[in-house]
C-alpha cells in the first residue's frame, strides 16, 4: 500500500475516533479541547492528503477533491472560531477561507447540474445529488463567512453564535468522514458486521448530536452545562444565556 494512502487512512480513523470523544465529552473542558486539537490536525491531513491522491491518481478527482477541501475548510473555520487568529491578519485569512469555499461550491455546483444534463446521470458512478448537497454546504458556509467579514469578523461574535458557528462546522465535517467511511469504504468493514442500517448508526449519532447541540445554543439559547473559558479560567455555565 501507498504511503500517501496510508497516512490518509490513518489520519481519517484518528479523526474520527477523537471527533467521537470530542462530542461525547463536556464541551470546553480539558479533554474535549485536547481531542478537538487531535481532531483538527488528523481531520485536516486526511484531508488534504484525499485531495492530493484524487488529482494524483485520477481518483473522481472532481468529487473527492472539492469535498477534501470542502472537509478542510469547516475544520479550519470551525477551530478559528474559537481560537481566533491575531486581529491584524484575520481579515485576510477569513477573506482567503471565504474565496476556497466560493470556489469549491461553485465547482461541486457545477458538476452537479452537469451530471444532471448528461444522458447517463451520473459522473465517476455517482448521481447530482452528492454533488448539490455537499455544494448546498459549502453556499451555507460562504453566506455565513460573508456576514461574519461584513460584521467584523470572528472577533465580533460571542456566546451562543459563536458556539454554534464552531458546533456546526466541526460536526459537519465529522459527519462527512463517518459518511465516507462506515458508507463509501463499508468494503473495508469485516463482512459479518457490514449491514447497511449498522453502518448508518455512527453518522446518525453525529447529526443527532450536530442538531440537539444547535437547537440548545442556538434556538433553546442555552449554554447551560458548557464548559466556557474565562482569561484563563474554566466557569461551567449554570443559567441560560441570550444569544448576541
Amino acid at each position: 500500500m501507498r504511503l500517501d494512502l496510508v497516512v490518509h487512512i490513518l489520519a481519517g480513523a484518528v479523526g474520527i475516533l477523537s471527533g467521537y470523544v470530542a462530542l461525547s465529552v463536556a464541551k470546553g473542558a480539558g479533554l474535549h479541547r485536547r481531542s478537538g486539537m487531535v481532531f483538527v490536525y488528523a481531520m485536516t491531513t486526511m484531508a488534504l492528503m484525499g485531495t492530493t491522491i484524487a488529482f494524483a491518481r485520477d481518483v473522481a478527482p472532481w468529487a473527492n477533491g472539492p469535498v477534501g477541501l470542502l472537509t478542510a475548510y469547516l475544520v479550519i473555520t470551525g477551530l478559528t472560531t474559537v481560537r481566533q487568529p491575531p486581529a491584524e491578519r484575520s481579515r485576510q485569512f477569513e477573506v482567503a477561507l471565504l474565496l476556497l469555499v466560493v470556489a469549491v461550491t461553485l465547482t461541486l455546483l457545477t458538476f452537479g447540474v452537469r451530471v444532471l444534463a448528461s444522458p447517463t446521470g451520473k459522473l465517476y458512478g455517482m448521481p447530482a445529488l452528492p454533488f448539490l448537497i455537499f455544494a448546498g454546504i459549502g453556499l451555507l458556509a460562504a453566506t455565513g463567512d460573508l456576514r461574519l467579514i461584513h460584521a467584523g469578523g470572528v472577533q465580533s461574535i460571542r456566546g451562543a453564535r459563536r458556539l454554534a458557528r464552531h458546533l456546526w462546522r466541526m460536526c459537519t465535517a465529522l459527519l462527512i468522514a463517518a459518511f465516507s467511511f462506515f458508507l463509501g469504504q463499508a468494503k473495508v468493514i469485516p463482512k459479518p458486521i457490514r449491514i447497511v442500517p449498522l453502518l448508518l448508526i455512527p453518522p446518525l449519532i453525529v447529526l443527532g448530536a450536530l442538531v440537539y447541540w444547535l437547537w440548545r445554543v442556538r434556538f433553546k439559547r442555552s449554554l447551560r452545562g458548557i464548559v466556557v473559558r474565562v482569561g484563563n479560567t474554566l466557569l461551567v455555565d449554570r443559567e441560560s444565556v441570550s444569544a448576541d
